[in-house]
């Protein structure tokens, strides 16, 4: 028995390195290229998932990491089996930066979550809370002291596809004003929400209807 295990791991190691191909090895020219694109697809995936787990849409980051997982086994079974093709792991290491940039693209582009945003102004001639309220956001205002004397602080939660639209609204009409921004981890409110509204406010309901 002793005999049989030692003659087999000297086959085994013998025939190992031919396990792999020569770098001398044609490989086809479309393999590295394949390898490259499905590492940016699952790590485009696994980008997006880790944000979508960070905003708090856990059903859809389960789905994503299902597909991210199946497209890594053969981006990674490629990349093993040519590891001594050297176009072929440029190809995996390549795809690994470009899908971190893509999914984080992607998911500027989704916009998930929300943010809140601080307004703080020092006019006093200008009631920005109730410039706000006229745009449809909902606005909490406070009275704060500054270096120059009062400041008009106002809070609002918006969706984060909205903050680009606020910075601009307040640019134009208050240049000077201060704006803070932060992530919200959950944005609930206490009123009955109807079954429209909820569709709406839900990821599905964002990406099918386009505001």
């Amino acid at each position: 028995m002793g005999f049989l295990c030692a003659r087999w791991r000297r086959l085994s190691f013998a025939q190992s390195p031919r396990s792999l191909p020569s770098p001398n090895t044609a490989v086809p020219w479309f393999i590295p290229i394949l390898i490259f694109f499905a590492r940016v697809f699952d790590v485009s995936l696994g980008t997006l998932r880790t944000l979508l787990m960070i905003t708090g849409h856990r059903a859809l980051a389960v789905v994503l990491g299902v597909f991210e997982v199946t497209v890594w086994i053969f981006a990674v079974g490629g990349a093993v089996k040519y590891l001594n093709n050297p176009w072929a792991v440029v190809g995996y290491a390549s795809g690994f930066g470009v899908g971190v940039l893509v999914g984080m693209m992607l998911e500027e582009k989704l916009a998930f979550g929300h943010r809140m945003v601080r307004v703080i102004s020092n006019r006093t001639d200008f009631d920005v809370a109730t410039l706000l309220r006229k745009e449809g956001y909902r606005v909490t205002r406070v009275e704060g002291s500054g270096m120059s004397g009062p400041v008009e602080i106002s809070f609002l939660v918006i969706r984060r596809k909205q903050l680009g639209q606020l910075q601009k609204f307040m640019k134009e009409r208050l240049p000077e004003a201060f704006l803070s921004i932060e992530r919200v981890e959950v944005a609930q409110s206490l009123h009955p929400v109807t079954a429209e509204s909820r569709f709406s406010q839900s990821l599905l309901g964002r990406i099918v209807i386009r505001k």
